[in-house]
């Protein structure tokens, strides 16, 4: 059913070799709906309104992972999809979603994904999201998530948000809510090289009472690729959150960080810190002593930073 070039980008961004056989899944292919398996404890039930799926997690579901990639490979396609989560209370699940664009033609091809996810009381999720472009069409390989997330109380949510390589424009958007107790941790790591454009927006309301949220970017810039980044952690209780961004920039690459924090309470505690540098001389010449090229030792000095 799949063939080599859906194969590769369905190992690039959910780290899976061909159509699972275990677990709960949904692999979207061009559009459709390819493959698709639910399992005692997680439904996937197709909207009837709208592209895309409804994931419904029963509560107290324990050390379940679902899979909900979407691979891309048609000529000049604009795909869009609407994924909701509904996360049962104590539930403790992994959800690895991610897009991989294949673009051969002169066309531009692109895919938006559209995520809101339900999290329930005392619930535990861990989100891993991986968007990556390939094939030497001129066509601009594009990839716009929007990710929603209510958290409710004494809830948790890792996201681990990356861009691996090849996404020619992208903008993430991502709006958090929590209430109480609610712990969030944004994980965010992403490339750009040539003349690619990202842009990242994350917003996040701590509205409950001991909730708290930790941002942290890391990206590198290269060639004339732009980046930006508006972060804002708003503090309306007795909260804490934390905004780390940190880029490096090489060529003539621009790069520009604005991380926000806003208190709207007088028990909110909130930090943010930005840092944009290049290359330090003294680690290229360190692991070039140790018999690297130049390029060797910029690429494993880049790697390290984005892991």
């Amino acid at each position: 059913m799949l063939d080599i070039i859906d194969k590769i980008l369905l190992k690039a961004v959910a780290d899976l070799d061909d159509i699972p056989k275990l677990g709960a899944y949904n692999i979207r292919r061009n559009g459709k709906g390819i493959s698709r398996q639910s399992t005692k404890n997680i439904q996937i039930v197709p909207k009837t309104d709208r592209p895309g799926i409804d994931i419904n997690v029963a509560p107290g579901t324990k050390g379940e992972q679902v899979h909900i990639p979407v691979i891309l490979s048609a000529e000049g396609m604009t795909d869009i999809v609407y994924n909701t989560f509904n996360i049962g209370d104590d539930a403790d699940v992994v959800i690895v979603a991610g897009c991989g664009i294949h673009n051969a033609c002169d066309a531009d091809a692109g895919h938006n994904g559209i995520h809101e996810f339900f999290i329930g009381k005392n619930a535990r999720v861990k989100y891993m999201e991986k968007h990556f472009g390939e094939g030497d069409g001129r066509g601009k390989r594009i990839l716009n998530p929007t990710t929603k997330v209510h958290m409710a109380e004494n809830s948790q949510v890792e996201m681990e948000m990356v861009q691996i390589a090849g996404v020619d424009d992208t903008i993430r958007d991502t709006d958090v809510d929590l209430a109480d107790g609610a712990k969030l941790i944004v994980i965010e790591r992403l490339m750009t090289e040539g003349v690619q454009h990202a842009e990242s927006i994350i917003k996040v309301n701590l509205n409950g009472k001991d909730s708290s949220a930790r941002i942290m970017s890391r990206s590198v810039a290269k060639n004339t690729s732009k980046q930006h980044f508006h972060m804002n952690l708003i503090g309306k209780n007795d909260c804490r959150g934390h905004i780390q961004c940190d880029s490096i920039i090489m060529d003539q690459a621009q790069v520009s960080s604005a991380p926000m924090v806003t208190a709207e309470h007088s028990d909110a505690q909130l930090i943010h810190e930005a840092a944009i540098g290049k290359i330090a001389g003294d680690q290229l010449l360190k692991l070039m002593s140790l018999g690297l090229s130049e390029e060797a030792a910029e690429d494993t000095i880049l790697k390290g930073f984005l892991k």
